[in-house]
């Protein structure tokens, strides 16, 4: 069975910081794109960012030049370093990543439970 665990998530004042991460645990044989999602009380779901297997990256218009998205496939985790954070970005915030199970070669979706981030004075 595969799991993934965030941690990283409370309570920060605008113009803060926080530091988000994922770690995936099981039997993995290849992690494509991990991705960073949240979703804000009464909105849908949106994606903020993605990283793919080689490193690149891209973000949502309203995070970018404020977080950063960063994974380590030797460790099988995935960050979210949010600076500048604003009363926006409260939200629940989970990881999603693409993983191929030991003994198989297509990727399936699997997500966290979830990190709330809240950002107030």
């Amino acid at each position: 069975q595969v799991q993934l665990v965030e941690s990283g998530g409370g309570l920060v004042q605008p113009g803060g910081s926080l530091r988000l991460s994922c770690a995936a645990s099981g039997s993995i044989y290849r992690i494509d794109n991990m991705d960073w999602y949240r979703q804000a009380p009464g909105k849908e779901r949106e994606l903020v960012a993605r990283v793919i297997r080689i490193g690149s990256t891209n973000y949502a218009e309203s995070v970018k030049g404020r977080f950063t998205i960063s994974r380590d496939n030797a460790k099988n985790t995935v960050s979210l370093q949010m600076n500048s954070l604003k009363p926006e970005d409260t939200a629940v915030y989970y990881c999603k990543m693409v993983i191929a199970k030991s003994g198989t070669y297509w990727g399936t979706d699997y997500w966290g439970k979830g990190t709330l981030v809240t950002v107030s004075s």
